[in-house]
């Protein structure tokens, strides 16, 4: 088939990237809005680990809510003034960081879980949880608006006044070497290797409960066990979120290094679909990983989409012991 007239082979990979930007949208608002409600409607699900996982959920709310409408005018090119564009930029990286350090949050919470269980619950108490995720929201803010301090491109444009209008684009207002150095390197790379070490430590230590001290008892191994699944499936979360971030950090860093390189503009375009999607995949994750997730989620479908009544639980004299017991193994 020819192709459309009138419509230029870049304008249909911009209308392109536009469609499939939208779906990633409306997938990452659906898909964490309901790990939102999860939570808040099951209070065997409210503890900290899942404190730090509503405080992600909310930050790819806002991937699908903020980032991804901003990424899509930013790729356009409209004219703005510098500090405008650089300032819708940042927010951009201030979701993400704040993606990155809620996962670190998590996986410090699981080691802290695994590494001192009996006097986890005095530690890491639920004031703390909270403290804990105003301290990623607020960390990210700093992080992200760095550039509003000076570090950005507006001195390599010496007839740029203030008032002047710019097209805006993220790598005409953004220094890659922010973004390689301390972006990339400072807040992606060296959390990651923390995460990835406190991980391996985790496994390690449940494998070593599991083949000592944990056989003595019933009620022990089953703990650990439980450990070792919600583990593996925060573990996958990190993995994805490396998976889908990596790509476009080492393209960064390709132009950067490699002055004469230049990265297409479709590959460029798959990077920005891979970091965007992974706030669409984490509720996926959490749906088919973790059982007592995915038997609330089937409830809230059934209840308010398919307008059916949530099936009766059984044994109602003693949910609320159940409750509290699966709370504390959790």
């Amino acid at each position: 088939m020819s192709s459309s007239p009138g419509i230029k082979p870049r304008e249909k990979v911009d209308m392109m990237y536009i469609s499939i930007e939208t779906a990633i949208a409306v997938a990452s608002v659906l898909g964490n809005v309901l790990v939102v409600l999860v939570v808040c409607m099951n209070r065997t699900l409210q503890n900290t680990t899942f404190c730090f996982i509503v405080s992600l959920a909310v930050a790819d709310i806002a991937v699908g809510v903020l980032v991804i409408p901003l990424a899509i005018i930013i790729s356009q090119g409209f004219n703005t003034q510098f500090y405008t564009c650089l300032l819708l930029s940042c927010l951009l990286l201030i979701i993400t960081q704040c993606s990155i350090l809620s996962l670190l949050a998590i996986a410090i919470d699981r080691y802290l879980r695994v590494k001192i269980p009996t006097r986890y619950s005095t530690i890491v108490t639920q004031r703390r949880a909270n403290v804990a995720v105003c301290l990623c929201w607020t960390l990210s803010f700093l992080t992200g608006l760095v550039p509003m301090l000076g570090w950005n491109n507006h001195e390599s444009q010496k007839n740029l006044s203030i008032s002047s209008e710019i097209i805006c684009q993220f790598t005409v207002v953004m220094r890659m070497d922010y973004m390689v150095y301390f972006n990339f390197f400072g807040w992606v790379v060296a959390p990651l290797t923390i995460m990835i070490a406190l991980y391996a430590e985790v496994f390690w230590l449940i494998r070593r409960q599991l083949n000592r001290r944990a056989k003595a008892t019933a009620d022990g191994e089953r703990y650990y066990r439980k450990e070792l699944k919600l583990a593996k499936s925060l573990a996958l979360v990190v993995f994805l979120f490396a998976l889908c971030w990596l790509p476009i950090h080492i393209m960064n860093c390709i132009n950067f290094f490699c002055k004469n390189c230049e990265v297409p503009k479709y590959v460029m375009y798959v990077g920005i679909f891979m970091s965007h999607v992974n706030s669409a995949l984490n509720p996926m994750v959490y749906a088919f990983k973790i059982k007592q997730f995915r038997v609330r989620l089937i409830q809230i479908t059934r209840r308010f989409l398919l307008c059916k009544p949530a099936d009766p639980t059984p044994c109602p004299t003693t949910t609320h012991a159940l409750s509290e017991k699966m709370a504390v193994n959790l």
